[in-house]
């Protein structure tokens, strides 16, 4: 990451102004994840959601995900500075706190929800590993995952989202069922009983919310029946997740749904092929940069959000899609762009 008083000086000096300018054919997608009132670690403000919800009315012309693909597929140029923003998993954040600054500046959204995580059947898996070593009795935790022997600090809040960050990326490695094994042992371990249900502050929207935002311009699409990496998963089980979660939305939006999120971004052929059969149109991923005219409607990337405006200048304008390109020319390592919210998608 270039150091922030450098970001700014470039921000002053126009730099981002010109990187946006010669990327300008190229589609912005944006993701968003969780949303706080204040500035929580991992989560975007309300503050710096606004900042740049200004900025992309000022500079792009936003539009709805399926505009922004229909014009990606036509043979014509695509129009010069289009962008969509997604908002993946459908916390209740999304409702509470983005919904409301979408519809004062009058910009359309795409949230991807859980159904089952929706109808308060389960969790966003990733967070039982959060809770548990944030409520953990203990400074220390040693535990195996996939033959990975982890010695975990477990004292203040940071060295615990450390901890919890870690064993997601172990946890992820996992077949699905041996996942949720791998959680229940490690909830007995640190003797933390976990809710069936998600604590209200990891809940998601409800149906009614989700029908409202539906109704006013932030249209649902799906992620997924309940969250798993879809390559760890059996022909039959993916087949549940693709068709069940895109029947439930359409059960409960009375409309067709097209457009999908591929949770972690893990895909493959297998998971692609699957996806279309579904009857989906639309797939992102978690894949870095902007699209081109003619790129797989199935495999679209995305640039992940940055509190601070500097940041989301570097990441929107292309800057740091040209400064990758330049390494991997060079030979240099591309480092991959941090991701907010403790990778998790």
């Amino acid at each position: 990451m270039i150091k922030a008083a450098i970001l700014n000086l470039m921000q002053a000096g126009g730099v981002f102004d010109l990187m946006r300018f010669a990327h300008r054919r190229q589609t912005l997608i944006l993701t968003y994840h969780r949303f706080s009132g204040s500035d929580e670690e991992d989560k975007t403000s309300a503050h710096a959601f606004v900042e740049q919800l200004k900025y992309l009315t000022r500079h792009y012309s936003v539009v709805p995900l399926a505009r922004l693909v229909e014009l990606l597929t036509r043979q014509e140029p695509v129009p010069a500075g289009l962008a969509a923003i997604t908002i993946d998993d459908g916390y209740r954040d999304s409702y509470e706190i983005a919904y409301p600054l979408l519809r004062r500046y009058n910009l359309p959204a795409t949230v991807f929800v859980v159904t089952e995580f929706a109808d308060r059947r389960c969790w966003i898996w990733t967070d039982k590993a959060r809770y548990l070593c944030a409520r953990a009795d203990r400074q220390w935790l040693t535990t195996t995952i996939n033959d990975h022997e982890s010695w975990l600090e477990l004292g203040d809040e940071a060295s615990r989202g450390r901890a919890a960050l870690r064993l997601n990326d172990l946890l992820k490695q996992l077949p699905n069922e041996v996942k949720e094994e791998a959680l229940e042992r490690l909830a007995r371990t640190l003797g933390v009983c976990l809710p069936k249900a998600p604590p209200e502050e990891l809940s998601s929207i409800t149906w009614e919310q989700a029908r409202e935002m539906d109704a006013n311009g932030i249209g649902i699409g799906s992620h997924t029946m309940t969250h798993p990496i879809l390559t760890n998963i059996s022909a039959e089980h993916l087949h549940r997740e693709l068709h069940g979660s895109r029947s439930r939305l359409e059960e409960v939006l009375g409309r067709q749904v097209e457009q999908f999120c591929y949770p972690n971004g893990d895909n493959d052929e297998r998971v692609q092929r699957e996806v279309a059969r579904a009857g989906y149109r639309v797939a992102v991923t978690t894949v870095n940069g902007l699209n081109n005219r003619g790129d797989d409607p199935l495999t679209l990337r995305r640039v992940h959000t940055e509190r601070d405006l500097a940041h989301f200048l570097q990441s929107t304008s292309g800057f740091e899609q040209m400064k990758n390109k330049a390494r991997s020319l060079s030979g240099r390592p591309v480092h991959p762009q941090p991701v907010s919210f403790g990778s998790h998608y």
